[in-house]
C-alpha cells in the first residue's frame, strides 16, 4: 500500500511540473517574475508548488477529524486527514475517484456496505459516486487523494 501512496505523490508531481510549463491565466504572467505568477495567477487552478506543513492550516471537517490540502490542480488532490480515536467520517458520496493511504492508526471502513479494518500501511480505493464513511479506532491520519480535485475544499478556511 505504500506504493499506493508513492504513485499519488508522483502523480501530484507530475501534475504539478506540467502545470508550471504552462502559465497561463487571465492575467499575463510575467515569466521574469516567477513567484508573482504563481501567487496573481496560478493558485486559482493549482496549489504552489512546495507545500510545508508548517504552514498549512488545518480546517475541521467534522467533530474530531481534521484536514490539511497538501496539494492539488484541477485533476488531482492530496489531502491529509487526522482523527481522533472515536471520530467518525459520515457515510458519503461523491463524484471524484478517492484513493486513500493510511499512515497512522486504525480504521473500520465502509465502502458500498463492505466493512473492513485497516491500519498503517493499507490503503483503499472508492470509485465515484459509492457510498462510503469511516470510524477511526485507534487515532491516526489518513492521506486522501481525488481526481478530480475536490473543489468544494477550496473555499473552507
Amino acid at each position: 500500500m505504500k506504493k499506493l501512496f508513492l504513485v499519488a505523490m508522483t502523480m501530484l508531481v507530475a501534475l504539478s511540473m506540467s502545470a508550471q510549463n504552462d502559465k497561463t491565466c487571465n492575467k499575463k504572467c510575467d515569466m521574469k517574475n516567477e513567484k508573482k505568477c504563481e501567487k496573481e495567477c496560478c493558485q486559482k487552478t493549482r496549489s504552489a508548488s512546495f507545500l510545508y506543513e508548517k504552514d498549512l492550516k488545518w480546517e475541521d471537517a467534522e467533530p474530531g477529524v481534521q484536514r490539511q490540502i497538501m496539494g492539488y490542480d484541477g485533476q488531482l488532490m492530496v489531502v491529509k486527514v487526522k482523527f481522533e480515536k472515536g471520530a467518525i467520517g459520515k457515510p458519503h458520496r461523491h463524484y471524484h475517484t478517492q484513493a486513500t493511504y493510511v499512515a497512522s492508526g486504525k480504521f473500520e471502513l465502509t465502502i458500498d456496505g463492505e466493512k473492513k479494518i485497516l491500519s498503517a500501511g493499507d490503503g483503499y480505493y472508492v470509485a465515484p459516486d459509492v457510498l462510503h464513511g469511516a470510524v477511526c479506532l485507534e487515532a491516526g491520519v489518513l492521506i486522501d487523494t481525488f481526481s478530480p480535485m475536490r473543489a468544494d475544499f477550496l473555499g473552507k478556511k
